[in-house]
């Protein structure tokens, strides 16, 4: 027989550290393995990273390394960074696996939405970075040191690319996540709409944080969509947040009855 799993309630402390090493295990072999078939198009990856940067350069120009390791080095984080949106599916997937014992029986039959929306979410959010965001930064860069020959390295360049990606993919996780809290009961939609003008200052210092440049255009370009999401996930809590709600009220009446 199928051995059910444990609800948060259940299980001990220890047992949830179990269970989270267990699906971080699973998740970084996952990348791990990923990083495999990505080695083998690691230099057309590089090409394609490089590009924001490389079309405001002259023709011919590259990017240079200060260190024998330098290339073999960075050919291995482009394979891990393209591992890891390849993989996000699975890796979603062990994130539901560990916090869907907290969910109601019916709740859990949602896996499929959330890996989909959680790994459409995180790609679009990379989509958005490589095209709009990360593009824009360079040019802002090299525009103002056009009075300099520039002299760009590969670990500098590649640092720069991944904070702005991988953060602006997990920034672009806040339906996911708005979905999670409402369902909890955590927060409400009235709260979200309450609290508005705080989430505007937290969202532009977020921008801050990622976009690689001080100018408030830049970080504008990032905090609209991410003022947006917001107020998706206030009408992701206006809907799940009712039903959870509802649930409640009928477990309540069943409750009632049982005892009556």
């Amino acid at each position: 027989m199928r051995k059910e799993r444990k609800t948060p309630d259940e299980m001990t402390f220890l047992e949830h550290l179990q269970d989270l090493r267990k699906r971080l295990f699973y998740s970084i072999l996952a990348i791990v393995v990923g990083v495999i078939p990505a080695w083998f198009f690691s230099k057309d990856l590089y090409r394609i990273l490089s590009l924001p940067v490389t079309q405001y350069l002259p023709e011919g120009t590259k990017l240079t390394f200060t260190s024998l390791t330098a290339p073999f080095m960075l050919y291995i984080k482009v394979s891990f960074l393209a591992a890891i949106f390849f993989t996000s599916p699975f890796v979603f997937l062990q994130l539901w696996y560990f916090v869907s014992p907290g969910l109601f029986s019916k709740e859990r039959k949602y896996v499929v939405p959330f890996v989909l929306f959680t790994s459409f979410f995180f790609i679009l959010g990379g989509v958005f970075g490589y095209f709009v965001v990360f593009p824009w930064a360079c040019r802002f860069f090299l525009g103002m040191g056009a009075d300099f020959e520039p002299i760009i390295t590969v670990d500098a360049y590649f640092s720069l690319a991944i904070r702005v990606l991988l953060g602006i993919a997990l920034v672009f996780e806040l339906p996911t996540l708005v979905f999670f809290l409402s369902r909890l009961g955590l927060i409400t939609s009235r709260w979200m709409i309450k609290n508005f003008k705080y989430a505007v200052l937290v969202v532009f210092i977020i921008a801050a944080i990622i976009t690689p440049t001080p100018d408030m255009i830049t970080q504008s370009i990032i905090a609209f969509p991410m003022l947006g999401l917001y107020g998706l996930g206030i009408l992701i809590a206006i809907v799940f947040g009712k039903k959870r709600k509802k649930k409640k009220e009928e477990k309540s009446e069943d409750d009632d009855d049982l005892a009556g």
